[in-house]
């Protein structure tokens, strides 16, 4: 891969003649290049169908929610010893004045 629009076009837009000679180098190692790649080999591995949802907040069990609704298992780890986060903090929720909890 070679990036001539950064490294020809817009730098030498004044220069046609050189920013040509340039993208002709550029792209000359970029053939260069690949000629040296290797392929990467390939390996399957086997998946579990599982998620890992880290901090049970309001973001964190919604997400959660979705996952297992797809039918996916959802580990959900929270560091304090109640769920909800901030909102459950909150003794009314705007705009329905819903308790927090």
């Amino acid at each position: 891969m070679v990036n001539l629009r950064e490294h020809c076009s817009f730098v030498h837009a004044n220069d046609k003649k050189n920013a040509t000679k340039k993208a002709i180098r550029l792209v000359q190692a970029g053939v260069n290049r690949a000629r040296e790649l290797e392929s990467v080999p390939r390996k399957e591995i086997p998946v579990k169908r599982a998620a890992l949802v880290i901090g049970a907040g309001i973001a964190g069990m919604n997400a959660a929610l979705d996952l297992a609704n797809q039918g996916i298992n959802v580990y959900l780890i929270e560091k304090e010893p109640t769920i909800g986060g901030k909102m459950a903090q909150l003794d009314r929720i705007y705009p329905t004045d819903d308790c927090g909890i």
